[in-house]
């Protein structure tokens, strides 16, 4: 038995090895090292959508397959608060990044990974990359807050496309002394056929 045991636990952390290898090969590869983060985080989050397609380190996918909330999840104490974020550096376009970052979602308070008694301080909104632009990376980030914390940003609904760029996550952390991200993961978009459905919503 303890054998089994000793099995169970290297291969847990040879897995955990794995996706620090990878999520810090793929954020140096693509450039969310240093364009969003200092360092990349050595922990995995799993992000899966309605539509049935997952996040897997600068995997394309479309503004169609992401435009609802997605199911998160990342190794989380369940006594400890976390911030998650979801933020694109490439407004309007990788090249011209003029409204870096436009950021999608921000929740904070997070009793572990229990995002639904977060405290949310931008709702969550899809990719909606302009024509043309190219492929946009969709950055995902956990932090793990010193404690619960109060928030003066104002709270942003999914009605209007107000006070999302030029936010910074970097900046944002160094506000609340959330220290650098202990999980994250990423995907890239280009503009499809829902993007100016979104803008209509965003009230564009």
């Amino acid at each position: 038995m303890w054998k089994l045991t000793a099995l169970c636990v290297l291969y847990a952390v040879h897995a955990a090895s794995t996706y620090s290898s990878k999520s810090m090969a793929a954020m140096n590869e693509h450039e969310v090292v240093p364009d969003v983060i200092a360092v990349a985080p050595g922990d995995k989050i799993e992000v899966s959508y309605p539509s049935g397609v997952s996040v897997d380190f600068g995997n394309v996918l479309t503004p169609t397959q992401v435009k609802d909330i997605p199911t998160v999840n990342w190794p989380a104490d369940s006594d400890s608060y976390y911030t998650l974020c979801m933020t694109d550096p490439d407004a309007p376009n990788r090249k011209e990044h003029t409204f870096r970052e436009w950021h999608h979602w921000l929740v904070g308070n997070i009793p572990g990974k229990d995002i639904s008694k977060g405290e949310t301080l931008s709702e969550y909104v899809g990719s909606g990359p302009p024509p043309k632009s190219g492929l946009h990376r969709y950055v995902f980030l956990a932090y793990k807050q010193p404690s619960k914390l109060t928030f003066s940003e104002k709270r942003l609904t999914n009605r209007s496309d107000e006070n999302r760029a030029k936010f910074s996550i970097s900046k944002f952390a160094a506000k609340y002394n959330l220290g650098n991200p202990v999980a994250g993961n990423f995907y890239q978009a280009e503009y499809d056929d829902y993007v100016p459905i979104l803008y209509k919503q965003l009230g564009d």
